[in-house]
Parts: C-alpha cells; structure tokens; sequence
C-alpha cells in the first residue's frame, strides 16, 4: 500500500499559509524565505526524490501550476513536472498540468489511490486538503519543517475541530538557523 506523506512549513504559532509571501495578503508573508539553509534545501530534494506522485488541493494546484511547468534542472523542478499529480477538488474542471488527475471525494478517492501500485505519494501545504487527510486518517506520516518565528495568525491545520490525534515521533533534525525537521507517524 501507498504512503500518504504530508510536508508543510509551520511557524511556532502554527501557520502554514504563504512562506513565499505572495499566495495570500498576510502581513508576513515570506518569512520562510528568511529561514534558508543548505541541509533545509537538501531535506527538500531528497523528500521529492524518495516519492514517486504528487496529492494536491485546488489552491496549492492552481499555484504550482502557474509557476513550475515553465522551470526546469536541478533535483526539483524535473521531477515535479513529471510525476503524476492528484488534485482533489470538487470544483476544478480542467488540471492541464502535465500528468494531473482530479480526484472528487478525499474519503473515497484518495482511500482507492493508496490501494493502487506504485511508491509514495506527497502532500505540499494544501492545508484544507491536509485537514480532510486527518480527518479520515489517511495520512501515514507528517513531516513539519518548523520556523522559529510567530506571525500572529493565518492558515492553521489543527484547528477547533476538537478531535483527538496522536502522534509518535519518527526523526527530527535541528539546524542552526532555529528551523526543526520534525518527522510523524499518526498513532491509530
């Protein structure tokens, strides 16, 4: 069976929205940017390099998909122009990226595609999405990039939903710019 992974940016306060400043009009936006560290770019490439699809939500889809069909090299903009991506969208007609394929229900659709051959799948951001993962436990590990900055609010995964989900700890990394590497496995 596929694995789910999730991987997202997260401040100390819990925001996971617009790292690159211009996905949506927080005051703060960039403040990932202002993070970068060579191993954090490595943990990147490597995290795309080891999967061999990507699951996306419609807002993360329409981001990637006006930015990376024109980039190319390196160890990232080949690989995620090539590979298979998921969107799940109840609203999205057309995905004319590259190899995409819409998905209408999280529960039932993304359940079958963990059921279908083939190596691991990967989440960026897509916090709705990430939210309907958890929701019907369909992720098999969370990886938090963690930003030692509080922006004062925004986006957040876990928010008043009130259910209760564990997590036991896989790995973790420190770099000396104060970002964690946080690796997870959800706890049935």
């Amino acid at each position: 069976m596929r694995k789910i992974i999730v991987t997202e940016f997260i401040t100390l306060d819990g925001v996971v929205e617009a790292p690159g400043g211009n996905e949506t009009p927080h005051p703060h936006g960039g403040w990932q940017f202002k993070y970068n560290h060579p191993e954090g770019g490595k943990y990147k490439v490597d995290e795309i390099a080891a999967v061999d699809a990507l699951l996306l939500g419609k807002t993360t889809y329409e981001l990637f998909a006006g930015y990376w069909p024109s980039q190319t090299g390196g160890g990232f903009a080949d690989r995620i122009n090539q590979y298979p991506k998921y969107v799940v969208s109840r609203s999205l007609q057309r995905a004319e990226w590259n190899n995409c394929h819409i998905l209408r229900d999280v529960a039932k659709d993304v359940a079958a595609l963990k059921k279908t051959e083939g190596g691991n799948i990967l989440v960026y951001g897509s916090a709705t999405l990430v939210k309907a993962l958890l929701h019907h436990d369909l992720i098999d590990e969370l990886r938090l990039m963690l930003y030692p900055v509080s922006i004062g609010g925004g986006l957040r995964l876990f928010d008043d939903s009130r259910e209760l989900k564990r997590f036991e700890l896989k790995h973790s990394q420190a770099f000396d710019n104060g970002v964690l590497i946080l690796e997870y496995r959800p706890i049935p």
